[in-house]
């Protein structure tokens, strides 16, 4: 089995709180920033999925803090997505500090909304499929 498909990020001082960790809203952050990353690096773009018609839209997600992130902590951010035969899917994600400890682990519910309808699509991956250059980076 491939390895996730991940992104560096490095914690900056502006994101951390009052106690000098990381605010909890920005690993929501970071996970949409590796989720990004991995559409464009599979030929996806803003534009390509407004042209189909779709956008895509969280519907659930949950984090589980394990260990603290603090100003300058270079981290990984992991995203694989679990598909279905429905109208979701299910993304992965893990932080990982460099010497590998998880300091969280991430796991969302999306969807792809048909933007004209204003409904989840029948089929997401499909349209992941037609539109990616690189379909394997989504395990398709």
């Amino acid at each position: 089995m491939a390895e996730p498909f991940s992104v560096p990020v490095t914690v900056r001082g502006y994101e951390t709180d009052v106690q000098g960790h990381l605010n909890q809203s920005v690993y929501v952050n970071y996970a949409e920033h590796a989720r990004w990353s991995l559409l464009h690096a599979a030929g996806i773009t803003q534009q390509g999925l407004i042209s189909k018609g779709v956008g895509p839209v969280a519907l659930e997600t949950t984090i589980r803090y394990q260990r603290e992130l603090r100003a300058g902590d270079e981290v990984e951010v992991t995203c694989d997505f679990a598909w279905s035969e429905g109208k979701t899917f299910r993304i992965q994600q893990t932080i990982r500090k460099t010497d590998g400890t998880v300091a969280a682990e991430i796991t969302a519910v999306g969807g792809l909304m048909d933007l004209t309808a204003r409904k989840l699509v029948a089929d997401p991956k499909e349209y992941f499929r037609a539109l990616a250059s690189q379909p394997q980076l989504f395990g398709l």
